[in-house]
């Protein structure tokens, strides 16, 4: 699947099968109609956007347009994905999130201290996980002008 500016992915690090399943619902509730790409794993994460593994030679060929991974991902977590995210120049300026279950404050300084844009704490209930996933939508909105594709 190549991507172009009317087909713009969100990259989602999630390794909890319950929120994997219940992101793409509440996007369609919150009306946040891009296409989602799902990580189950850190390493994956950064498959995509570097073009490697299952996603080397098409997927990556253009950036995702906002990544929003979860606190503890697996092999590798969020402050490994940011910092190897804002380590690369075609990376870097990626609009990053954090959608995570944790409210601990060390937590939310060092999601700030490794490059996320935002942190949003993910509810149990469904009605406020879809409040949460309007949050992102909104912030991706105002945050849609980036470089679309990869470099060599």
């Amino acid at each position: 699947m190549m991507m172009n500016d009317e087909n713009k992915t969100i990259l989602r690090g999630e390794a909890n099968p319950a929120d994997v399943a219940l992101t793409p619902r509440a996007s369609k509730r919150s009306h946040l109609t891009d296409p989602l790409a799902v990580a189950r794993d850190g390493v994956e994460a950064l498959n995509f956007p570097f073009a490697r593994g299952a996603h080397a030679g098409g997927v990556g060929t253009y950036l995702p347009t906002l990544v929003v991974v979860d606190l503890k991902l697996p092999k590798l977590d969020d402050l490994g994905v940011l910092k190897s995210l804002r380590a690369d120049t075609r990376t870097a300026p990626l609009p990053t999130a954090i959608l995570t279950s944790s409210k601990a404050e060390q937590d939310v300084l060092s999601a700030y201290s490794f490059g996320a844009n935002r942190y949003v704490r993910k509810p149990v209930d469904f009605v406020e996980f879809v409040s949460a996933v309007k949050v992102l939508g909104q912030y991706w909105r105002a945050r849609k002008q980036i470089p679309r594709r990869r470099t060599p």
